[in-house]
């Protein structure tokens, strides 16, 4: 049996901070890329712990890891003057040129205001979605922690309604100039050229999201409370928006051949989280032992990525 995951083209991982999500998302990536995938791991979480695990100075543009593996890291700060960079290029020839010194300065002020990182970060995520997906097998998103992945993944649903609101006003204001003037020809508006193009992208997007023939959502949790908890409020926030999510990691589950008093009691607990998790949770779920070290080589990164392989096939 495979697991359902391994056939999707896109591949979210989020979760609680500090559950081992970016450990994951990499391991998974790692072993695609075994199994002969052209892999693309990205990381949108500001804390970057991928270039870290793969000993590896990373950057907004793909960086072969290994074989079949390139991985992104995407700053913030860099997408975020790139985006305004955009911004001010779609401006021109449809600002004055006496004004245009006073919009840029607009523009510039706007980078400090809440929402541009997050906007900057949308537009980079639409871009690899749409034009790298041709070049890879799998794309695989290590995301920030989980409050941050359900506004991101949201965001194609928020930005699409935000733009479909613009282009209303456009219209109105076109249709109003059109009969101002008498002549009842449309007039040119590149503005509108520039927000419907967006709009289709967003949507296209939107589309691939919910598609789940291509896209799945993995969530990352340890048998334990607050990460269980934290889980399940995501996945209902999730559903409100018809994103589904149908696998979960159950990470760093204890050794079960310690007999040690200390660890015997931390396994009986373990056994009741994992009843809860059993209990509340019908997606496939693919089980991570912890390791006796940190995940911050590549040696170790390939145990988990050999103990994720034969959860991914069951019995082949």
């Amino acid at each position: 049996m495979v697991k359902k995951i391994l056939n999707k083209s896109i591949v979210f991982f989020g979760g609680k901070g500090g559950v081992g999500k970016s450990t994951s998302a990499s391991a998974f990536a790692l072993t695609l890329a075994r199994q002969g995938k052209r892999t693309l791991l990205v990381s949108t979480d500001p804390a970057h712990n991928v270039g870290d695990i793969f000993q590896k100075q990373l950057s907004g543009k793909p960086k072969r890891l290994t074989d079949n593996l390139s991985a992104i890291e995407i700053n913030p700060d860099e997408e975020t003057k790139r985006y305004l960079k955009g911004v001010k290029e779609n401006l021109k020839g449809l600002v004055k040129s006496k004004m245009i010194e006073e919009v840029h300065r607009q523009i510039d002020l706007a980078a400090g205001s809440p929402g541009a990182d997050e906007a900057a970060l949308f537009d980079r995520l639409v871009s690899i979605i749409l034009d790298e997906k041709e070049s890879f097998d799998t794309i695989v998103f290590d995301t920030a922690p989980t409050g941050h992945t359900i506004r991101l993944l949201t965001l194609p649903e928020l930005m699409g309604a935000w733009i479909d609101g613009m282009l209303k006003r456009r219209e109105s204001m076109n249709e109003n100039y059109s009969s101002w003037m008498g002549d009842g020809e449309p007039v040119e508006d590149p503005i509108y050229d520039i927000l419907h193009k967006r709009k289709e992208r967003f949507a296209s997007v939107r589309n691939v999201l919910l598609d789940d023939k291509q896209t799945e959502y993995v969530f990352v949790l340890n048998p334990e409370r607050l990460p269980i908890v934290e889980t399940e409020k995501a996945v209902q926030t999730l559903q409100k928006h018809e994103i589904d999510v149908r696998t979960l990691i159950v990470n760093k589950l204890l050794p079960k051949e310690d007999t040690s008093t200390f660890f015997q009691k931390r396994i009986e607990q373990e056994k009741h989280y994992l009843e809860w998790i059993n209990q509340s949770f019908d997606q496939e779920k693919i089980y991570i032992p912890l390791l006796d070290g940190d995940v911050s080589s590549l040696e170790a990164l390939h145990q988990v990525s050999e103990r994720m392989e034969e959860e991914l096939f069951i019995g082949q």
